[in-house]
């Protein structure tokens, strides 16, 4: 869908939902996070004030006909829970949210069966979703299970003082001890599917520290997430020459382990809980199959 602007308007999130009336100012805000806003073909803000002339482009996401979401029994691995958070260790292959091709099975289906109480802030399609994870990443994700615990959470996100930490086998060798990639992330020009690294795209932010080599060929990393966006750890890794072992979006084709996601793992997950302020920090160890692999590198 295009839209050109006739003059000049105020942002452009309050522009689109005015002009656009089946989608709300929420929606619109997220087709912007997602990069599904392009005004001349660049990336914007929701904060970018619209003018004459503009040529805006909405990207807009196939939708299931009909999302009847209802709780279904999915094993679940939940390492904490109280009345106000529940922290899950998701496996590989489970789509955190039904959407499009997943409307459902997936880790919100699963919560709403385990978990009785959720916050209402994303919408009935996300219930108590505060952030989200890969469906072939596994590992910690934190849930709110009410609004409160879910502004707090979210807030601590956005200023950073959440801390969301990755263990990951890439190729190759990686010969610094560490570093930092600091590259914007958002749609891929020609293939919509993907994310990449593009000059208008949102900042994104990934520390890494190198944990052990593997002759040359592999590489184990640590990473912690500054920003997260889409597929943010994957697309930076790959710009740098060293994508992650598995992941046949952006990676190579033909692995020799016999994956079916990449070796993507949220391992460490530090957050003040909402009520009481307190510090608390989460580990999930290694899922079986990363194991196995190191072992078989270490042999």
């Amino acid at each position: 869908m295009i839209l050109k602007a006739a003059d000049d308007a105020g942002r452009i999130d309050k522009y689109i939902s005015e002009n656009v009336p089946e989608l709300t100012r929420s929606k619109v805000k997220g087709l912007i996070e997602d990069g599904n806003v392009l005004v001349n073909g660049m990336i914007k803000d929701a904060s970018y004030k619209v003018r004459s002339g503009d040529m805006i482009e909405l990207i807009l996401p196939d939708q299931p006909e009909e999302i009847d979401l209802v709780p279904q029994d999915i094993p679940i691995d939940i390492i904490y829970q109280d009345s106000d958070i529940a922290v899950i260790n998701k496996q590989q292959g489970l789509v955190v949210h039904p959407a499009a091709g997943n409307p459902d099975h997936t880790l919100v289906n699963a919560i709403m069966f385990h978990i009785k109480d959720l916050s209402g802030i994303n919408g009935e399609l996300r219930p108590g979703i505060v952030h989200r994870i890969d469906k072939d990443t596994s590992g910690l994700l934190v849930i709110a299970k009410n609004d409160a615990a879910h502004l707090s959470l979210q807030a601590q996100i956005q200023e950073k003082t959440a801390k969301r930490h990755y263990i990951a086998l890439v190729h190759g060798n990686i010969k610094e001890d560490g570093g930092t990639v600091d590259a914007p992330i958002g749609r891929h020009p020609t293939d919509r599917k993907k994310m990449a690294i593009v000059r208008n795209g949102r900042e994104a932010v990934t520390l890494f520290h190198v944990l052990k080599r593997f002759s040359g060929k592999y590489t184990l990393i640590r990473c912690t997430l500054m920003t997260g966006r889409t597929h943010q750890i994957r697309v930076h890794m790959k710009s740098l020459g060293h994508s992650i072992v598995g992941d046949m979006t952006y990676g190579r084709q033909n692995e020799p382990f016999h994956l079916k996601g990449q070796l993507l793992h949220a391992y460490k997950l530090e957050l003040d809980h909402p009520r009481t302020g307190k510090r608390m920090v989460f580990i999930a160890p290694l899922p079986s199959y990363f194991v196995d692999v190191l072992k078989k590198l270490n042999s």
